[in-house]
């Protein structure tokens, strides 16, 4: 939640960039409250619960569970069932949804930095490098899925960076002349990033914007070289689609 580029070159702006910041609303709802995390970790064994159940267990009003409730169903990350039982009036109970099992799981950090440091030993560099293509390409269609291929180049990079935003990756787009920059200022995984040649991160990054906006980028601008922002531009001539 959340690798990256394979060329490195120097582009001067005769002309200072516009930038245009991304949030997205969206994002604020990745932004749990405390509460609501500790009644999702005390729904994390899958059953249905009710509003008594978790009054219970996390000893706190039947009105505070209500609230925590409604904020956790509109962020999709519970889902309700009407319970009807004779002739009284119906009830509700409560599991997580597979987004909120997500949420409520444990921090996948560790795990996805030891896969990491075991592709990066693979001592084939060809097999090294199908597999860091798989990983990027596979993220990159994740993100296309969302992208109207249809719509303009820029407008599939500012589609691609609220979706990144949405992850806490914070990006602007900027302009080199009529083309848009994507830029993205904090390495989303500093831990993951290495200042050795290779820059298999940086590689990684590239092909996965790449393949979810439909066309070549290339790393133009890079924070290990001391740039201020690692900035994504458009490489060789776009295709009819990519217009």
């Amino acid at each position: 939640m959340v690798f990256l580029l394979i060329a490195r070159f120097s582009l001067r702006f005769s002309l200072r960039p516009t930038k245009l910041s991304m949030t997205s609303p969206s994002s604020q709802i990745n932004e749990l409250r405390s509460v609501d995390r500790e009644l999702l970790m005390a729904m994390r064994s899958g059953d249905a619960f009710g509003i008594g159940d978790l009054t219970e267990q996390l000893g706190v009003t039947a009105t505070a569970i209500r609230q925590r409730i409604e904020r956790l169903l509109e962020s999709g990350l519970i889902e309700r069932e009407k319970i009807v039982a004779g002739r009284g009036r119906p009830t509700f109970q409560y599991r997580l949804t597979v987004r909120g099992h997500r949420r409520a799981g444990a921090n996948p950090a560790e795990l996805a930095e030891a896969m990491w440091q075991e592709i990066l030993a693979i001592p084939d560099p060809k097999i090294r490098q199908q597999l860091l293509s798989s990983v990027a390409n596979r993220l990159g269609r994740q993100f296309a899925t969302q992208v109207d291929q249809d719509q303009s180049f820029e407008s599939r990079m500012i589609k691609l960076s609220e979706m990144l935003t949405d992850r806490q990756i914070t990006t602007e787009i900027s302009h080199a002349g009529d083309l848009p920059v994507l830029d993205i200022c904090a390495c989303p995984y500093p831990s993951l990033t290495d200042t050795s040649d290779e820059r298999a991160m940086c590689r990684l990054e590239e092909e996965m914007i790449s393949e979810a906006l439909g066309r070549p980028v290339h790393l133009s601008s890079c924070r290990l070289d001391g740039d201020h922002c690692c900035q994504f531009a458009a490489t060789g001539e776009p295709s009819e689609s990519a217009n």
